[in-house]
């Protein structure tokens, strides 16, 4: 008998006690769809949306306009620096037309030159050194007596300015400094 029922047994099984897939297949699905509603969920809320990244571009393109913009003013500011441009000692004598002594002037000159234009004043000195040189003579001999009184010094600079500019291809000198002066009656 005990043969008999584990025959039953075995046929019970094979006619529809065992597991059948239909189990195991409801529990895929199960996952299965699981997973998609959590992949759908996640794009609907962690993907940003057309306004959000049409506002984050937008952001990021101001902001590197900005730093481009304020690069673009530092460079600007830092081509137009000034700088000084020796243009050399002068020791002059003559006699200024108002009166009937004699001078003589020590002075060391200067020109303010933008940074961008040093090169360009460089060349133009290297070439018209002794034309540049012999219009500042010009303009010291040219002095009055008043002219030469310290405190009047900014005529001389103009003309010496305007003579100096005048020989160069452009106007590259912005000014006329005097790091030393001294007159010397005799």
């Amino acid at each position: 008998m005990a043969d008999e029922s584990k025959d039953e047994k075995d046929n019970d099984l094979e006619a529809g006690d065992a597991p059948s897939g239909a189990g195991g297949k409801g529990i895929m699905m199960v996952m299965v769809g699981l997973i998609v509603v959590v992949e759908t969920a996640m794009v609907l809320f962690m993907v940003p949306s057309a306004e959000q990244v049409s506002a984050i571009a937008e952001a990021n393109l101001i902001k590197s306009i900005e730093e481009t913009e304020q690069n673009a003013e530092e460079l600007v500011d830092d081509e137009n620096e000034r700088q000084e441009f020796p243009l050399g000692m002068f020791g002059e004598v003559f006699s200024p037309y108002d009166t009937e002594k004699t001078y003589m002037i020590e002075i060391d000159l200067y020109g303010l030159v933008r940074k961008k234009d040093l090169d360009k004043m460089k060349e133009e000195f290297e070439k018209k050194g002794g034309r540049i040189r012999h219009q500042i003579r010009q303009k010291i001999r040219a002095c009055s007596i008043v002219e030469l009184n310290e405190n009047n010094h900014a005529v001389l600079q103009r003309r010496i300015l305007a003579g100096c500019n005048h020989l160069l291809e452009e106007d590259l000198l912005l000014q006329i400094g005097i790091k030393s002066y001294r007159p010397i009656e005799q």
